[in-house]
């Protein structure tokens, strides 16, 4: 008995990891997976193949990084590049520069598998 139940608990546990997973890879909404799309486009061509890259890419960043530390990671980013000394804390905070660095670090794998 003790034997089934761990197996019915090792299951539960696999099928929640699973689920977590699926809702992480699916938490980030439509209009930002296009924006990011347009963006790589832009940057990287406009045709069928550059669109299939670019797909894959925000795919595979959306593995790796929740919806909600990607926007903090590109909020950090825009702030970045905005001069004045309001905006000093986006360019030498610590955790603001982790931020970038775990979306970075999505990003060089993303296009490792993607590109």
């Amino acid at each position: 008995m003790r034997h089934v139940l761990s197996l019915v608990f090792m299951l539960a546990a696999g099928a929640l990891h699973a689920q977590s997973a699926a809702e992480r890879l699916n938490d980030y909404p439509t209009a930002a997976r296009a924006d990011y799309i347009f963006g790589c486009m832009a940057s990287n061509g406009q045709n069928r193949r550059v669109l299939e890259q670019c797909s894959c890419s925000i795919d595979e960043i959306a593995k790796i990084l929740p919806y909600e530390e990607y926007v903090q990671a590109e909020t950090v980013l825009s702030m970045q590049l905005v001069g004045g000394e309001r905006t000093s804390i986006f360019k030498s905070a610590a955790s603001m520069n982790e931020l970038v660095a775990e979306l970075r670090r999505a990003q060089a794998e993303a296009e490792i598998i993607c590109f």
